[in-house]
């Protein structure tokens, strides 16, 4: 495949997690970039990955880029349609989701996210949306892959402002918590590379950067004293076809393409 000269870096980070996505096969996205990581998987490395929506829409085949959970889209072709009830009690907390993907705020190094509030609680900085499926996608999908826009210390923290969905270290911290069934985050894809975690207690570590990126700017991008994998490897540059599919077939009214 030829590689693609120009490319911008939310096209990098979109190629690189739907190669992510090459052996998973049902995927809880959300929208923005899951979605279109989601798709582009769909159309180059795996064919049969399944789609869930939160609105209760399972085996997606959007014919076109869904702009919001309630897309008409989504629903047209897919292969079953519930209540959000049935899809999270039978679907997600059934066990039969691979992949949960999401975006998020803020992560730690254990992999608890905030999409809550940034800053004080009582006079924050920024509200967010918060959860809505994501701590249930924590806690159940088998695995979870984020994808972030941005790499500075505010984004990966060392101590989140708000944990709206917890680890399950976080969740070992507690007495009284449940432990989740899910492993929690797996896999962290930022414009620098990409942190994985191997260890269902453990922390985050730097398994890839960018081309061009050095694991000491990776480094020096995040708020804690990030480890760095003795195989760090580079992600290779999106391909010219990867690139054409995102822009003229995937997401050709730039909503999520920046």
């Amino acid at each position: 495949m030829t590689t693609a000269t120009d490319f911008t870096e939310t096209e990098l980070i979109v190629c690189a997690a739907a190669k992510m996505l090459a052996t998973s096969n049902t995927v809880f996205a959300g929208i923005g970039l899951p979605t279109l990581a989601v798709d582009l998987a769909h159309r180059t490395l795996n064919p049969g990955i399944q789609l869930i929506y939160e609105s209760g829409v399972s085996g997606a085949h959007p014919e076109s880029m869904a702009e919001g959970i309630a897309d008409s889209v989504v629903v047209s072709g897919a292969e079953a349609v519930s209540n959000m009830h049935s899809l999270f009690g039978y679907v997600l907390q059934g066990g039969n989701v691979d992949v949960g993907f999401l975006g998020a705020a803020q992560i730690d190094r254990f992999g608890s996210l905030n999409t809550t509030v940034i800053g004080d609680w009582d006079q924050p900085n920024v509200r967010l949306p918060g959860s809505g499926g994501a701590a249930d996608i924590m806690a159940n999908a088998g695995e979870v892959f984020v994808i972030l826009r941005r790499h500075d210390p505010a984004a990966l923290a060392g101590e989140i402002d708000f944990v709206t969905s917890a680890s399950p270290a976080r969740a070992a911290e507690q007495s009284d918590f449940i432990q989740p069934r899910g492993f929690g985050v797996s896999t962290v894809i930022t414009p620098l590379g990409i942190l994985e975690r191997h260890d269902r207690l453990g922390e985050l570590e730097l398994t890839h950067v960018h081309p061009g990126v050095t694991s000491e700017q990776v480094q020096e991008a995040t708020g804690w004293d990030l480890a760095v994998s003795g195989d760090l490897a580079t992600t290779g540059q999106p391909t010219a076809e990867e690139v054409r599919l995102l822009r003229d077939e995937i997401d050709t009214v730039r909503l999520y393409l920046r």
